[in-house]
């Protein structure tokens, strides 16, 4: 199986599957001297691990991070840096998959489940690992969020200054949050990374119905990254907007990805669509972000703002029609353990993947124009 690796530089390769042994992530062009230690990569884990709600799934997997390889810590680092810190080698990283029940889809081996992977991978490899989809499942996301962290420290070193990096959920099913309400403040404060209340309080109603009748729920995550300079990516083919749309593009379930105004900026005029400029402290100030902080492909030192559409968990508890893999019709019921919806613990991926593209065009940019 091919591409597993992403990024050009600061480059990530996962490994694992659902419901093997463990899963993880090789990361290769790291810079040197950037503490790291387990338990930073351990709080962003927290974050997607399931079981932390009744609209995750139940699956009970304390997601600990182990690092295997590329961090190294002595007397004169940890007085010097005060802890561990990259070495510049791969660095490598495992977690440990603990509560796989592969019972749960013996049912399912030989029947194909609409919405997911089972016939496409069939189709491809011949041959496919049936036990919660194997290397399809979201499972794998895991290893990309630990990277990310990594990613967000090689940022702040590259760039030498701070990028915040911030991700929530602005829409559950056909219900959108309130523009008026958005608030940062508030994404700790519920199971759904709402930046708005009353809106997490109407979804936790709707979800849990949602469940109950064995159904799921799509999704729309927001990403922002503030502090990023202008000047990352570049024209034609190494847009910034192009990799982030191929890195959120990767996330499972992903169904599509809009930045900025995005599918809205059809609608609008050219006065309407054009981000005006001015000066303000002597630097160029803009005075709307329609572009989303990419201008041509490179960031122009505003907020990169990206939405990225989640489709509703394939997995669900109502029969559906399908095929075998001999090609006799049948119906099908997912049994197991799922998410209602998948958008919820697909925040933190997608605040690890923005990380994840940054860092590898900073490095890009340093490596083009010094």
């Amino acid at each position: 199986m091919s591409f597993n690796s992403f990024g050009h530089i600061f480059r990530i390769t996962t490994w694992g599957e659902s419901h093997g042994p463990a899963l993880g992530v090789v990361i290769d062009g790291c810079p040197p001297g950037i503490p790291l230690e387990a338990a930073e990569i351990q709080t962003a884990l927290d974050k997607r691990k399931p079981g932390t709600s009744k609209f995750v799934t139940q699956r009970k997997e304390p997601d600990m991070v182990k690092i295997l390889s590329g961090v190294f810590e002595d007397d004169r680092i940890k007085k010097e840096f005060g802890g561990p810190v990259t070495t510049g080698a791969p660095i490598s990283l495992e977690i440990e998959n603990v509560d796989q029940r592969s019972k749960d889809y013996t049912d399912i081996r030989d029947k194909y489940r609409p919405g997911h992977a089972d016939y496409t991978y069939d189709a491809k490899y011949g041959l496919r690992d049936y036990r919660g989809g194997g290397r399809s499942s979201a499972r794998e996301t895991a290893a990309r969020v630990a990277a990310g962290v990594v990613a967000e420290k090689a940022l702040a070193q590259v760039l030498d200054s701070t990028v915040t990096i911030r991700a929530c959920m602005v829409q559950m099913g056909a219900d959108k949050i309130d523009r008026a309400a958005f608030d940062w403040s508030e994404i700790e404060n519920n199971p759904f990374w709402c930046p708005d209340s009353a809106a997490a309080k109407r979804w936790e109603s709707q979800l849990d119905a949602a469940r109950k009748a064995g159904s799921s729920m799509g999704a729309v995550i927001e990403v922002v990254a503030s502090g990023v300079p202008a000047g990352l990516g570049a024209p034609v083919y190494g847009k910034l907007d192009a990799e982030l749309a191929s890195a959120m593009m990767s996330i499972n379930a992903a169904k599509g990805v809009e930045i900025g105004a995005g599918f809205e900026a059809a609608a609008l005029s050219g006065e309407n669509n054009a981000d005006e400029i001015r000066m303000q402290n002597g630097k160029p100030h803009f005075l709307s972000n329609k572009a989303g902080g990419i201008l041509g492909g490179i960031s122009s030192g505003q907020d990169i703002v990206l939405r990225l559409a989640i489709k509703p968990t394939s997995s669900i508890l109502t029969p559906r029609k399908t095929i075998t893999r001999d090609g006799q019709e049948t119906d099908i019921q997912t049994k197991g353990r799922h998410d209602p919806c998948v958008g919820i613990r697909g925040v933190p991926v997608a605040n690890a993947m923005m990380a994840l593209v940054l860092a590898d065009h900073a490095l890009l940019h340093r490596g083009q124009c010094g």
